[in-house]
């Protein structure tokens, strides 16, 4: 018997990078043997910022499925569904937005910092879709009944709006949905090949986990150093080089540190320590694009594991509305 229900999940927005595999998709892969897991495409909250290019939306949902398949998420061990696929959460959404002001939502820090950094797309004129977000996050969450929430501090605002929304909910028609818990990650966010505190394909500073072995030593080789580092034999500061902070990701502590102190000593230059790390990369990297082929080459079982996760998903929400509806005397008449 697993133990209680995850529930977490991506947009599709893009193919994912090597800081969404050490922030979320490693422990998804570990936690997916312990907990009950729900995975969620979230194309409909993609399209609260992305509603003028639908197109990108609908042909990521195939890249994000790939990607969670190639890290090794086990449809057998868990679930991965399409957000727009499920009308329950809709349904969700519009009944709890009943339950928040305006000005609650406008005070929740995620939203006003993502609002702030969409200022070119929504100018002084943010949609309801986009504000209203989180209550469409909450139904996401109790439409299946999660009870953990695997995120990074950004989200716990986010999460603690549906803790708000489930409490007065329950407050209203009874205790019919469950408080979850957000479970942080031990991983902090990882920083872009260029220093930014952000990794992202906007940025241009990422490493895909289906890039080849020829895209990641080029991006590799053009990653930021210690700027002071001019010769070969100048001392350097790993600590402020970007080589360095990649090294403690893919290369072992013994190794790391021979690279550090040789760094530090001028006796290693910055093109063998990039070499070095690139392929360090490329071989960590490699059985994910290997798997990732397997199911590139077999589209139409990852359709079959996308509609069958789907379906699955979609039952578990039928059972929480059917709960909802007649917990809101919403229950008119019974089906025939």
């Amino acid at each position: 018997m697993k133990n209680k229900r995850i529930l977490t999940g991506d947009r599709p927005t893009g193919k994912m990078h090597i800081g969404h595999y050490f922030g979320s998709l490693k422990n998804r892969v570990k936690m997916q043997e312990e907990y009950e897991t729900y995975i969620e495409i979230a194309d409909v909250q993609a399209l609260t910022d992305n509603f003028n290019n639908p197109e990108k939306v609908r042909k990521n949902i195939k890249e994000i499925a790939l990607d969670y398949l190639s890290v090794g998420i086990n449809p057998e061990k868990a679930t991965i569904f399409i957000q727009s696929m499920i009308p329950e959460i809709a349904e969700l959404t519009v009944f709890y937005s009943n339950l928040v002001t305006i000005a609650r939502l406008e005070r929740n820090p995620t939203v006003k910092t993502e609002i702030a950094q969409k200022k070119e797309l929504f100018g002084e004129s943010v949609t309801y879709g986009f504000l209203g977000y989180p209550v469409s996050q909450a139904a996401d969450i109790t439409a299946f009944k999660g009870e953990l929430v695997p995120a990074g501090e950004d989200q716990m605002p986010l999460i603690e709006q549906c803790r708000e929304i489930v409490r007065k909910f329950n407050s209203i028609y009874g205790e019919i949905l469950k408080e979850p818990e957000i479970v942080l990650s031990e991983t902090k966010r990882i920083k872009g090949l260029d220093g930014n505190e952000k990794m992202g394909k906007s940025l241009g500073n990422a490493i895909y986990l289906s890039d080849s072995p020829e895209e990641i030593t080029k991006k590799v080789m053009g990653a930021v150093t210690d700027p002071n580092r001019i010769k070969k034999d100048d001392l350097g500061n790993p600590d402020i080089c970007m080589v360095a902070y990649y090294h403690n990701l893919f290369t072992s502590k013994e190794e790391c540190k021979a690279v550090c102190e040789e760094c530090k000593a001028g006796k290693r230059g910055c093109v063998a320590c990039k070499k070095q790390l690139a392929q360090n990369i490329i071989d960590t990297l490699e059985p994910i694009r290997e798997k990732r082929t397997y199911y590139e080459e077999r589209p139409e079982l990852v359709d079959k594991i996308l509609i069958e996760g789907t379906n699955k998903a979609r039952q578990i929400a039928k059972e929480t509305m059917e709960e909802v509806k007649k917990a809101m005397k919403l229950d008119y008449f019974k089906e025939q």
